[in-house]
């Protein structure tokens, strides 16, 4: 699928994983709706690129549906949804002292990675089918959902990020076989670690970085945010990947802790 002259929908675009997202569909040619709460990094990214920022909480029916208008509003059709929004929670499912994990921060973790996933999807879908076929296939669109190595190997601590990240592996191919009747296409990146701000700044942040890469086999190191925005691409484009799980993780098989 051409992404030259269409729009595109990027929540959590403003930073990490989405931003590299952004800034790659952007350099195809599409004009890129940054979704996200932080205002102040996505409007300057938006502006930057050429796209449209929208304050969005993906857990949030409206404000999707409002980053889906805007995409439409830009006067190219939007083909392409791309999911990077999520939060996570360390918490043990009974801490060692015999505390159960909150049910307030577990039902949050879901609400936005699991559901604010699934919001995107349907309403982006819903935009999609509106537009005409891009081709003698029938084509109308692709969307790219953003899982994780711990909705499949989850490790200690992670019970609500896993949960919520192995629900997005789920749903890739039941999503993908509703949404052939409209011609668009589901497919799902499971990242291992990568290299975003998260793990901050200087000596110790690089010493705590060569830690976490130690058990990937190859290559040694963490991933860049640029290879996961040009995997995403690769699956907008190539239009006969469909409800597929991809990895990115340098062949790594996360160990319990």
């Amino acid at each position: 699928m051409e992404l030259n002259g269409v729009a595109a929908l990027v929540s959590g675009g403003a930073s990490g994983l989405g931003e590299a997202t952004v800034r790659e569909l952007a350099s195809a040619g599409a004009t890129v709706v940054v979704a996200d709460l932080n205002a102040e990094r996505g409007e300057a990214l938006a502006a930057e690129v050429g796209g449209v920022f929208v304050r969005t909480d993906v857990a949030d029916e409206e404000q999707v549906q409002a980053a889906v208008r805007a995409a439409e509003e830009t006067g190219r059709p939007l083909r392409a949804a791309v999911s990077c929004a999520g939060i996570g929670w360390a918490a043990r499912t009974v801490a060692r002292d015999g505390t159960p994990h909150d049910l307030a921060s577990y039902r949050r973790v879901i609400e936005v990675n699991l559901i604010g996933t699934f919001n995107v999807v349907r309403l982006a879908a819903a935009a999609m089918a509106r537009t005409e076929p891009v081709n003698e296939d029938g084509e109308r669109g692709a969307i790219v959902n953003t899982a994780s190595l711990a909705g499949i190997e989850g490790q200690i601590g992670q019970i609500a990020y896993s949960s919520s990240k192995g629900g997005v592996i789920g749903m890739t191919v039941p999503a993908a076989r509703d949404l052939a009747a409209i011609g668009v296409r589901v497919n799902t990146v499971a990242p291992g670690i990568i290299d975003t701000p998260i793990y901050g700044h200087g000596p110790q942040a690089e010493e705590f970085k060569q830690r976490l890469a130690a058990p990937v086999p190859f290559p040694k190191r963490l991933g860049t945010p640029a290879e996961f925005a040009r995997l995403v691409r690769a699956l907008l484009e190539i239009s006969y990947i469909n409800a597929e799980v991809v990895r990115i993780d340098g062949g790594l098989r996360m160990q319990p802790k």
